[in-house]
């Protein structure tokens, strides 16, 4: 029934799922796999090494009585706020709100992501999605963090643009610092450390963008002569420790620092010891 091959792939390394599989597929999977591990068919005790079990994205609701219990669920996208109440676009009527509720069909409360691309773009959405809440939390759906993600990214966008206007050139590689640009770098590797760590280790991807948005802000305050060095350093660390969350602007971001250069085959960045070290 099963070879070798079998005791290679297993145990999966990450199991990740939404609560409601936990009584269903992760159950059935543990059992039918410890069922194998006792006729001789595998050798590992469980069949995943890790578990993350993720939220839930909650949503608004609204709708309107019909009587005898019924409801007539309405999409958010339908209703607006006039006059402190909220009413169907449609003919303007008010409409009862019902909460936030887990996204689901039933409620008619989900969020159509073609919209959501055709308008921002899909590296807007899943930055936004990344960083709303850590993965094992609910998620509460917001057009305004939405906005906001896209903001970040067409920051990083002009960050990036007026850098490269300036001229390329070689990131920091050595040579003494003006202590600006040293407390500046120091700051870049301890980002990179920390990233590195929420995303492989920890899985907590909100944390990981949220350090990126503090070195941005850093570096736009960064004014010392010496800087520009670094600041092509920190924008090619930034460019690659995005590129798993938003791969689209990250694969235009860094062919325009590094010319010819190619996302699939760039290296995450490494933290430089030496910067992390303080004088004081």
């Amino acid at each position: 029934m099963l070879d070798e091959r079998a005791n290679h792939w297993l145990p999966v390394d990450q199991y990740i799922g939404g609560i409601e599989h936990a009584i269903l597929h992760l159950l059935y999977a543990r059992f039918f796999h410890k069922l194998m591990r006792d006729v001789g068919l595998v050798s590992s005790n469980e069949p995943f090494a890790n578990l993350l079990t993720q939220g839930m994205v909650i949503a608004d609701t609204y709708y309107r009585d019909l009587g005898e219990g019924k409801k007539q669920w309405i999409n958010p996208a339908d209703v607006e706020q006039r006059d402190g109440s909220w009413v169907l676009k449609a003919d303007g009527q008010p409409v009862i709100v019902g909460g936030t509720e887990k996204m689901s069909k039933s409620k008619n409360n989900g969020v159509d992501p073609q919209t959501l691309i055709d308008q921002y773009g899909a590296d807007t959405a899943r930055l936004f999605m990344m960083f709303a809440a850590p993965p094992e939390q609910s998620l509460e759906w917001s057009d305004a963090g939405v906005e906001g993600a896209n903001r970040f990214l067409r920051r990083l966008w002009k960050a990036v643009h007026d850098h490269v206007e300036t001229g390329i050139l070689e990131p920091y590689s050595g040579g003494a610092l003006s202590p600006q640009t040293q407390d500046f770098r120091r700051q870049l590797h301890q980002t990179i450390a920390k990233v590195s760590d929420d995303i492989e280790r920890r899985k907590q991807f909100n944390t990981a963008i949220a350090a990126i948005m503090e070195l941005m802000n850093a570096m736009a305050k960064l004014e010392a002569s010496d800087a520009r060095p670094v600041k092509q350093e920190a924008l090619e660390a930034v460019t690659l420790m995005l590129a798993p969350i938003v791969p689209h602007i990250c694969r235009s971001l860094i062919k325009a620092l590094k010319p010819g250069a190619c996302l699939m085959g760039a290296t995450w960045p490494v933290v430089d010891d030496s910067a992390l070290a303080r004088d004081e």
